[in-house]
């Protein structure tokens, strides 16, 4: 049975439905932080209200085969991600589009109506060093699409985004696939430097997003030999939707 959470006088008293929503979501109840934390995202917003209920059975099915809790945080970066999304009207937000336990991106996006790109959403659960960071992103080439833009996501729930040097760990990639370095590849599941190339090239940016952080929550690396580029003008909104406020 969901009962309805106590509220003060700060505030409206959430509705039935969002309190229902939420609950189903996370099968957790009431009263539940993460549940509670839904109630408070749904409640806000009837665009990821809308998103939340049409993916209601593929949220629930990533939360409940979310065995830990860091992992349940990583699938809570996913959903707050394209909360924050949501607030631009200008995109319209997918979860799993391409199926789910398939691999494929996090979340596809549609801006201004005609342009596609997917976003591949990972928690870091620490911050890594340059070799670390680009095994990170080596790791999720091979969820990258090959026909649309592709915009890798890093969080972290801690101020990162001037420890983080996208544009270094890409550089260390880069030089070992110059000199040929095959071992290196073969070894982090590639069929070599060619193999690496092709799927760097799908790479469009790499969003750096620090939840936690005051200032710089967000930052952008571009890849200028991405096949296909994400507009200046997506690229832009994006950055924009996770630099803003919780």
């Amino acid at each position: 049975m969901i009962t309805r959470p106590t509220t003060d006088a700060s505030g409206p008293r959430p509705r039935p439905t969002v309190e229902r929503l939420a609950a189903d979501l996370t099968e957790r109840g009431v009263g539940d932080p993460l549940t509670d934390e839904f109630v408070t995202w749904l409640s806000g917003s009837s665009r990821f209200r809308g998103f939340a209920d049409t993916y209601r059975d593929k949220i629930r099915k990533k939360l409940r085969n979310a065995t830990d809790p860091a992992t349940v945080r990583d699938v809570r970066a996913e959903i707050l991600a394209a909360r924050l999304l949501l607030a631009d009207r200008r995109f319209d937000v997918r979860f799993e589009a391409y199926g789910s336990g398939k691999g494929g991106p996090d979340l596809t996006l549609t801006f201004r109506g005609n342009e596609t790109f997917d976003i591949e959403v990972t928690r870091l659960r620490r911050i890594p060093d340059a070799a670390g960071l680009g095994a990170t992103i080596m790791a999720k080439l091979r969820q990258l699409t090959p026909s649309t833009p592709n915009l890798l996501l890093l969080a972290a729930d801690a101020e990162c985004a001037a420890a983080l040097d996208v544009a270094g760990a890409v550089r260390g990639l880069r030089g070992r696939a110059d000199a040929k370095g095959e071992a290196f590849f073969i070894a982090r599941g590639f069929e070599g430097s060619r193999a690496f190339y092709d799927r760097f090239l799908r790479l469009s940016a790499v969003l750096v997003w620090c939840e936690a952080a005051d200032d710089d929550r967000a930052t952008l690396w571009t890849n200028g030999s991405a096949r296909i580029p994400l507009s200046d003008d997506a690229a832009r909104a994006c950055l924009a939707s996770l630099r803003a406020a919780m």
